[in-house]
């Protein structure tokens, strides 16, 4: 892996307590990066997660509540006293078992605001939100999308919608922050972690066997390519990096 000696760095990392947030937050603590952790305020395992990492300092906080995101944003850079990285990772499948396209009657009203609030509106709100501190520090915000939202089913159309807009949203604040912030997002493939969808044993061996590198993503494997396009990557910004293992290379 790269290394990178973020000292004097700051970074507000959402749904930070468990999975790819919460090994982006380990990442950047090691190379020195003090590192605010989001988490829901009812989420025991953010206080571990913050308990863990040296420097690290709880921001919790519900993306999809726009009075509270902005809130939350606002806390975390005084408490940090600047902001130069940004990592909207917070998200929510919407289900606990995957919908497949043709069957649209199980996808609901109340699942599309469940995932629009968290996916798409809670990146929007916390990158606008933490704008101006990045913008002075002459910041990076990375965003995690989904090869959902690049043509692969996901884990349910809706699902998939929200991340195609959060890549479509990268791509608008690079042009809305350029020069001064650069704005990339990450779009992992199967990903072994703590995830609200249970996905059978027989649907992870495929996956693993379908991708080129023959294994499934762990959150190392995408935290490692997201502490890349903050801390460097210097003349990268509005694109999506796919982090799958050739597993949408070899499907197509």
């Amino acid at each position: 892996m790269i290394r990178y000696d973020l000292s004097g760095k700051t970074a507000l990392v959402t749904g930070g307590a468990s999975g790819i947030g919460l090994a982006t937050a380990t990442m950047l603590a090691a190379a020195g990066c003090r590192v605010a952790i989001n988490h829901l305020a009812g989420d025991a395992r953010g206080a571990e997660a913050v308990a863990a990492l040296p420097g690290a300092i709880a921001a919790p906080g519900d993306v999809s509540d726009p009075d509270d995101a902005a809130r939350m944003v606002g806390q975390a850079v005084h408490d940090l006293g600047r902001l130069d990285y940004l990592v909207n990772n917070a998200g929510t499948p919407g289900t606990r078992q995957a919908i497949p396209p043709k069957d649209l009657h199980l996808i609901t009203e109340a699942m599309w605001e469940t995932v629009i609030g968290v996916n798409l509106l809670g990146v929007f709100r916390c990158a606008k939100a933490a704008a101006p501190a990045l913008v002075a520090a002459g910041g990076a915000m990375v965003n995690v999308a989904s090869i959902a939202g690049l043509g692969s089913a996901g884990s349910s159309l809706a699902y998939g919608a929200t991340k195609a807009g959060v890549v479509s949203l990268t791509q608008n604040f690079a042009r809305a922050l350029g020069p001064d912030v650069r704005v990339n997002a990450v779009a992992p493939g199967a990903v072994d972690s703590t995830w609200m969808v249970e996905w059978t044993e027989a649907r992870r061996a495929v996956s693993a066997e379908k991708a080129l590198l023959k294994r499934r993503c762990t959150p190392e494997d995408i935290a490692e390519v997201i502490v890349f396009l903050l801390a460097g990557a210097a003349m990268v910004t509005g694109q999506t990096v796919i982090v799958d293992g050739g597993l949408t290379l070899e499907s197509r």
